[in-house]
């Protein structure tokens, strides 16, 4: 496959004399009410540069509520949304709805936000590990390349901050680990911070920095090991799976481990026990 080199200009914000906030989005004492009750409690969260950030919990716990919020597309009840200035964004949706009639092609979809030359597309694809399908349609892509193409689209921007919602729906057990490896890729090479929601607990403990299990509360918080040894997350979750996760991050490399963590984990540094109730 040939390779295209995919190159970010240099700006301002870059300059090493100008401190930049590592923070790149933050949610303070979040609330959000629907049909008379709460959907999202007195939620606090963060997401920093260079670091993945993964949130759990069960079907209707506030997930994607709260990554609209943080995305600016709901307004809070209570708290506070901020976003770092400048803030650049690529997000990826849970599902894409093609109609299969439609004469859409990857070339297409790609650039129906933002335009961009062949050979940008090109190495964008390569990035992510796709030949050129810029001319295939859409509704023709298996579950592992729409996702690869949806990545794609969402680093056209050059983002600060990807935001995941569901990356692994749809993708076989081997896409899966693939695509888990290509997103700590490419937030090493970026710098990116990575926002995702998932419910395949196994891969993501075992790739995620940290983790935020909702319940429409904050139930636990901190490094997946913590969070896995949490007595609510194992009422979630199970036991079984605890153990799972500890398997998984057995053996993991410690100063890579502690180059992500050596901030204050928003109140994260150790796990929170809370009822599995909101208040």
């Amino acid at each position: 496959m040939r390779r295209y080199k995919l190159t970010k200009p240099v700006t301002g914000k870059h300059n090493p004399a100008q401190p930049v906030d590592p923070v790149l989005v933050s949610g303070r004492g979040l609330v959000l009410r629907r049909g008379g009750r709460d959907v999202l409690d007195r939620v606090d969260v963060e997401v920093r540069a260079g670091e993945i950030v993964t949130l759990i919990g069960p079907n209707g716990a506030g997930k994607t509520s709260l990554v609209r919020l943080l995305l600016g597309l709901l307004r809070p009840d209570g708290g506070e949304v901020r976003r770092r200035a400048g803030l650049k964004i690529g997000y990826t949706p849970q599902s894409l709805h093609l109609e299969p009639s439609l004469p859409l092609t990857v070339r297409r979809f790609l650039t129906l936000a933002m335009a961009a030359d062949r050979r940008h597309l090109l190495a964008l694809l390569a990035r992510v590990g796709l030949d050129d399908v810029l001319g295939r349609p859409m509704s023709g892509l298996s579950g592992g390349e729409l996702h690869r193409v949806m990545l794609a689209r969402a680093l056209l921007r050059e983002p600060d901050l990807l935001v995941l919602d569901e990356p692994l729906s749809g993708v076989d057990i081997n896409g899966q680990a693939e695509l888990y490896a290509l997103i700590g890729r490419i937030r090493e090479e970026t710098g990116a911070g990575v926002l995702i929601i998932s419910h395949d607990l196994h891969l993501v403990m075992a790739r995620t920095d940290r983790v935020l299990c909702l319940d429409g509360h904050v139930c636990c918080a901190g490094r997946p090991l913590e969070v896995a040894r949490d007595p609510v997350f194992q009422r979630l979750f199970g036991q079984r799976l605890a153990d799972v996760v500890a398997l998984y991050r057995h053996g993991e490399d410690p100063h890579h481990h502690d180059e992500h963590h050596h901030h204050a984990a928003i109140e994260a540094g150790e796990p929170q026990e809370c009822s599995t109730t909101s208040s």
